[in-house]
């Protein structure tokens, strides 16, 4: 089958403690612990039934941060924006974060080339890659985060990064990559009226940003390999079991659905911040929907026949053959990890596998 496949994953897991400490310690023996740490949850999700496996991203602190600071002209700061992430019991934390554009932007090195190559060869399953979208930089703080003096012309700096983006995606369809996954935080995160008025702050058009970020993702992925499978994630935040948007998918669907050249779409569900499936009626025929309905967010196991019930309500808007299941995101966005243990991670995964046969075959 190709991908993505039935049963699914977005690609982060829970950093072990081994691994946590050696790089708290900044260990002479980090490549090394890193190797280990890959190859055993490399065996874990073999054991749990998934035909497709990750690195856990475990060769990073941030799931977008390091690859975009990977790429010269863009870097990592500090900065007090007015998006935060919530708790389910009030909780709250300031996204300080940020990265901006100092330069022109080139890609100098290739960024995840080396950490693909690790994972292909520590697996017989399909190896998926899974890289962020530049559009989540550009959409906090807009304009303002891309220097004037370096790109006076924003359709330069577009035109750049996508440069940027089609060397890195070339080197690894070398390398034998046939999986990739673009992370989208901005086509979700666009569904809250509070972050679009912030968007419109910024001086941007909510309105129109979807359509754009999609044309984006489109040049870059432009004449890729027919054995290269594309997916697209999005989510309304994933933070130490923290969210930051919510909103159905009713203002992105038609542009993002219709628009983005990917093979399928990797979309939160598992909460009701994610409003009701009928957005989904914009997916183009033969595209698939991985549907993300169990949580990542906290350890109780999801009800299996609830599961499927879902699974059936949303196979009124995209036949049953090309949806697909999964948890909403990854386990560890950031080295911080969701609030949950290994053993929760597993089962969740498993229980991904173990629906996804008794819906599927």
């Amino acid at each position: 089958m190709r991908p993505p496949f039935r049963a699914d994953h977005v690609g982060s897991l829970l950093r072990p403690a081994a691994l946590k400490k050696a790089r708290a310690e900044k260990s002479p023996q980090l490549g090394k612990i890193e190797d280990d740490c890959i190859r055993e949850a490399v065996r874990m999700q073999e054991a749990a039934g998934l035909q497709v496996v990750t690195d856990g991203e475990f060769r990073r602190a941030f799931w977008h941060v390091d690859f975009l600071t990977g790429l010269e002209g863009i870097v990592a700061t500090q900065g007090q924006y007015a998006l935060k992430f919530h708790g389910e019991d009030g909780a709250e934390s300031e996204t300080r974060s940020m990265m901006v554009v100092n330069k022109k932007v080139r890609r100098t090195r290739p960024i995840m080339l080396e950490p693909f190559k690790f994972l292909k060869g520590a697996t017989t399953k399909t190896a998926k890659l899974c890289i962020p979208a530049p559009t989540y930089l550009h959409m906090r703080g807009g304009r303002k985060v891309v220097d004037a003096k370096a790109y006076p012309d924003m359709e330069e700096f577009w035109s750049d990064i996508a440069r940027a983006y089609r060397e890195e995606i070339r080197d690894l369809v070398a390398a034998g990559c046939t999986y990739l996954q673009i992370d989208d935080v901005s086509f979700a995160c666009l569904c809250d009226e509070g972050i679009r008025a912030q968007v419109k702050r910024d001086g941007e058009d909510p309105a129109k940003l979807p359509s754009k970020y999609a044309a984006v993702i489109n040049s870059f992925l432009e004449n890729r390999p027919g054995n290269l499978a594309v997916t697209m994630h999005t989510c309304r935040g994933n933070h130490a079991s923290m969210w930051m948007a919510s909103g159905g998918y009713d203002a992105v669907a038609e542009a993002v659905f219709g628009e983005a050249q990917v093979d399928g779409f990797f979309l939160e569900y598992d909460t009701g911040r994610a409003g009701g499936f009928e957005p989904l009626r914009f997916v183009p025929r033969g595209k698939k929907v991985v549907l993300g309905l169990v949580s990542t967010k906290r350890k109780e196991l999801e009800d299996k026949d609830r599961l499927k019930r879902r699974i059936d309500a949303a196979s009124k808007y995209v036949p049953l053959e090309n949806l697909c299941l999964s948890p909403q995101c990854g386990f560890a966005s950031s080295e911080v990890g969701n609030r949950l243990g290994e053993d929760d991670q597993r089962r969740k995964l498993e229980l991904v596998v173990e629906v996804a046969r008794e819906v599927w075959g």
